[in-house]
């Protein structure tokens, strides 16, 4: 009885011992995989870091590009009003009789038909034909 007894201890001592190596080779291996992630995370959190700075430098320069037109938008809507100004300048000194005038008799005297004259000046034959009579 007493051997049976020291021969199911011992068994069971040798079952523990395997058991206990089990779970070492179990610790040792999830180690190695802790260490692997570990290291990956390292590169992962290198990669975000990058990513981070690129991404704080696009945003400095969308900031920037942005600013930039918004300057140029204003500057651009500053020049739309000078070339309205200019236009509206421009209509009023074509329509005016003394600018009709000049651009009729310049025409004549450098031979362009009547007929011509009333097509660049918008005025019919005879208001082309009384200009030049009354100025020449």
């Amino acid at each position: 009885m007493i051997e049976s007894l020291l021969i199911f201890s011992s068994v069971v001592e040798i079952l523990l011992i395997f058991f206990i190596l089990f779970l070492f080779f179990r610790i040792k291996k999830s180690e190695s995989l802790l260490s692997l992630l570990q290291k990956r995370q390292k590169s992962i959190l290198d990669r975000l870091q990058f990513n981070e700075e690129l991404e704080k430098k696009l945003v400095e320069t969308f900031e920037v590009r942005q600013k930039e037109l918004i300057f140029l938008d204003k500057k651009l809507k500053e020049k739309i009003e000078e070339i309205k100004g200019l236009l509206k300048y421009a209509e009023d000194l074509t329509a005016s009789p003394q600018f009709l005038r000049e651009v009729v008799l310049r025409g004549y005297k450098k031979g362009i038909s009547i007929e011509e004259l009333c097509k660049r000046t918008g005025l019919s034959k005879e208001e082309i034909e009384l200009i030049i009579e009354q100025y020449t």
